[in-house]
């Protein structure tokens, strides 16, 4: 869009008229040391979207799950479209691609506008289910999925995964396009990335893959669903940078997937907020972020951990909830001390946890940050006695845990648990939530008869605030955040005193998980529990702890009082770390 000015005579008339992608505002104004009114003339020319969604209603059995949506899509810019899980963001990609299941799926109303650019012919405004938008898939309109070890073949090497997206191009010049696609998504030594499988990268690697695949075919739109969700700070900068250079380098019109606001801050030029299948606010990002209109959006922005809500609850969606304080005091009892653990898998050289040592008080919350890979989940494993550590000792209330003689009694297992990263691959699919739930109750021999173990149950469901008929239902009857309570009471069965929280919010909306770290800070004061916390997720450590470690390729390189480590760090990875923390 640019504008024109022009001066022209005195009038009295005030209109607009839109013709031909011209908007032609006629606006009276007073000139300084004039007593005559001055009309100007503005001329905005409208650039023609990409593709636009109009009036776009989705339902499966009867039910709508996105309601008259609409918004455009316009060449060299990114549009977000927030919203938390089950909002409808992904249903409407997946509708322009034709990828949603047919089976009861309807759509009540809308078209899709489709540019001459994209169909390399006349404009057309398509159904949802006409021939000529389904046939984009893969050609003028690529995806970046979420998960991208579950989208890529484990079977079927790099080479050959991208190849197959190459069925378009001569047979001998398909190595040499592979490289240069590897090259433009700045994968490291794309040569030697060729023969490798999936298992053998790391998330940002394999991410870095599926974006080389989704520009095979010179794409005119780039649908990236969730490209960052889990993925380090450092791996998730250099991919939205990516995508950035990227949407310039080769003017492609990019909608951008996410349920956090603050990932999209930094390169969305549009943003449309979504809520149960709704747009409810829509607008260019600075407007939509720094001057919110409705009271959904801002709490979206409020979610988020930051400097000034340490020591207090976050606020949570659709609660009209009280402010609380938390102490963060300690005492100088040592719960647990650690000396020169180290983890040498076999077949390995270089250790994947080296000579650590630290020390956690009764009442501390211990945070433990890092990029995958560097150790912090063997660490959290050989204190839970899930792993056998390579050599080092463990001490916990002044006896030993795990040492030369002994490994890890039994006696201590009730005193450690944990809360583990993916709440529904942790639960039992089979098994009813009371069954979970008193399991550890009878192996730990936790009351005297089966109905005051019950009573128990239903004690833990309505300590993590879930209604008591929730001990009837199975794990898939509950969305993520219920599930991770659920996983968080059972951490709790056993009247534990240290609970390893290893990655418990990384996959949970930003609204669930202000809920849940609200709900871990709240059972920290009722029950005196010690946490060792650990995610890469920064403000969220900052919010929950006392004092942090930083670990890097299985050492730790720094510890420290939180306010020290983020904001006076010494070591020059943590520098590093910190300065690409969204804490503000």
């Amino acid at each position: 869009m640019f504008l024109r000015f022009y001066k022209v005579k005195q009038s009295s008339n005030k209109k607009a008229i839109r013709h031909k992608g011209l908007l032609r505002l006629q606006c009276l104004f007073l000139q300084r040391n004039s007593v005559f009114p001055t009309e100007i003339i503005i001329i905005l020319q409208f650039v023609k979207p990409l593709l636009e969604i109009q009036n776009l209603s989705v339902a499966f059995n009867n039910k709508i799950v996105v309601n008259a949506l609409s918004y455009a899509l316009f060449p060299g810019k990114i549009t977000a479209v927030v919203g938390e899980s089950g909002s409808g963001k992904s249903v409407t990609a997946m509708s322009l691609l034709g990828l949603l299941p047919t089976k009861n799926l309807t759509f009540p109303s809308g078209e899709i506008f489709l540019s001459s650019e994209l169909l390399g012919s006349e404009e057309r405004i398509v159904k949802p289910t006409d021939e000529a938008l389904i046939s984009l898939r893969g050609k003028k309109i690529s995806v970046i999925f979420q998960e991208p070890m579950t989208a890529l073949n484990p079977a079927m090497t790099c080479q050959q995964q991208m190849e197959e997206c190459l069925q378009h191009e001569f047979k001998e010049a398909r190595k040499s396009k592979v490289l240069s696609l590897l090259e433009e998504v700045e994968m490291p030594d794309p040569t030697g990335a060729l023969k490798k499988y999936p298992h053998e990268f790391s998330g940002g690697q394999r991410q870095r893959i599926m974006i080389a695949m989704a520009l095979a075919s010179e794409p005119q739109l780039l649908i990236a669903d969730e490209p960052t969700t889990a993925l380090d700070p450092s791996v998730q900068a250099s991919i939205l940078e990516l995508i950035k250079k990227l949407k310039v380098n080769r003017n492609m019109s990019v909608l951008f997937i996410s349920h956090d606001l603050h990932v999209v801050k930094e390169m969305a030029d549009y943003i449309v907020v979504m809520k149960a299948g709704n747009a409810i606010e829509q607008g260019d990002s600075d407007t939509v972020l720094n001057a919110p209109q409705h009271e959904y959006t801002k709490g979206l922005l409020a979610c988020r951990p930051t400097k000034n809500s340490k020591g207090k609850s976050l606020v949570t969606l659709g609660n009209d909830q009280v402010e609380k304080h938390y102490s963060f005091s300690t005492n100088e009892n040592i719960l647990l001390r650690v000396e020169g653990l180290t983890k040498i898998y076999p077949g390995q050289t270089i250790p994947a946890v080296n000579n650590a040592s630290f020390e956690i008080k009764h009442g501390e919350t211990l945070g433990l940050i890092g990029e995958s890979g560097c150790g912090k989940t063997s660490l959290s494993r050989m204190l839970m006695g899930l792993l056998p550590p390579t050599s080092g000792e463990v001490w916990f209330e002044g006896e030993q845990l795990i040492g030369r003689e002994n490994s890890f009694p039994n006696k201590f297992r009730r005193d450690i648990q944990m809360v583990f990263q993916d709440p529904f691959a942790s639960l039992n699919p089979k098994l009813k939530i009371e069954d979970m739930l008193l399991e550890p109750l009878h192996i730990h021999k936790i009351g005297s008869s089966n109905s005051e173990r019950k009573k128990r149950v239903e004690y833990l469901l309505d300590a993590v605030g879930m209604p008591a008929d929730s001990a009837q239902r199975y794990a898939h009857n509950f969305s993520g955040g219920q599930r991770q309570r659920i996983v968080i009471a059972r951490a709790l069965a056993t009247n534990p005193k240290l609970i390893i929280c290893d990655e418990a919010v990384a996959a949970l909306d930003v609204s669930v998980q202000a809920q849940v770290l609200n709900l871990l800070n709240d059972l920290k004061e009722e029950f005196g529990l010690t946490y060792l916390f650990i995610s890469h997720d920064m403000p969220v450590v900052y919010h929950m702890s006392n004092n942090v470690m930083v670990m890097r390729k299985g050492e730790l390189v720094e510890r420290g009082s939180t306010e020290e480590v983020f904001f006076h760090p010494s070591n020059g990875y943590t520098q590093r770390l910190m300065s690409i923390a969204s804490l503000t």
